[in-house]
């Protein structure tokens, strides 16, 4: 008996921290928005290994997944992300086919360029008591 429930796609999103305290981030080649890296998790892949590898598709660094610091719902589109703060351990930024810039970010530059559903997760990541749970419609949190 086939299922009339909705499926829900599962993201994860590096959230790249530097010992200066900069935040690893793209501009995405295909609209243009300023955004951690990240994308959809693979069925054979843990959270952290899919983190990992999406962080070095789409930026050139090696990151290491730390901890869980959120849980994002897009409620027009079905998809939960799994957000970790991530350390980088090799590698430097550069341009890839998904990513038309790669830069580090300060906390001022992350509110000035993300929109706000893409930056809680930076600014959650950064802060105590976490994991987080937030719903959002792709560019407002509620």
């Amino acid at each position: 008996m086939p299922s009339e429930l909705p499926l829900h796609s599962v993201s994860v999103t590096g959230v790249v921290v530097r010992g200066d305290g900069r935040v690893l981030a793209i501009k995405r080649a295909d609209d243009g928005r300023w955004v951690p890296p990240g994308g959809v998790l693979e069925l054979d892949e843990s959270p952290e290994a899919g983190v990992a590898r999406e962080v070095f598709e789409e930026t050139g660094v090696r990151a290491e997944a730390e901890v869980l610091t959120g849980v994002y719902k897009n409620m027009a589109r079905g998809v939960v992300t799994l957000a970790f703060r991530c350390r980088p351990v090799g590698g430097t930024g550069r341009a890839t086919e998904e990513a038309s810039e790669v830069a580090w970010l300060t906390l001022d530059e992350v509110g000035a360029r993300m929109v706000e559903a893409r930056a809680v997760r930076v600014l959650d990541a950064l802060r105590a008591g976490g994991p987080f749970v937030r719903v959002h419609d792709g560019t407002r949190v509620r």
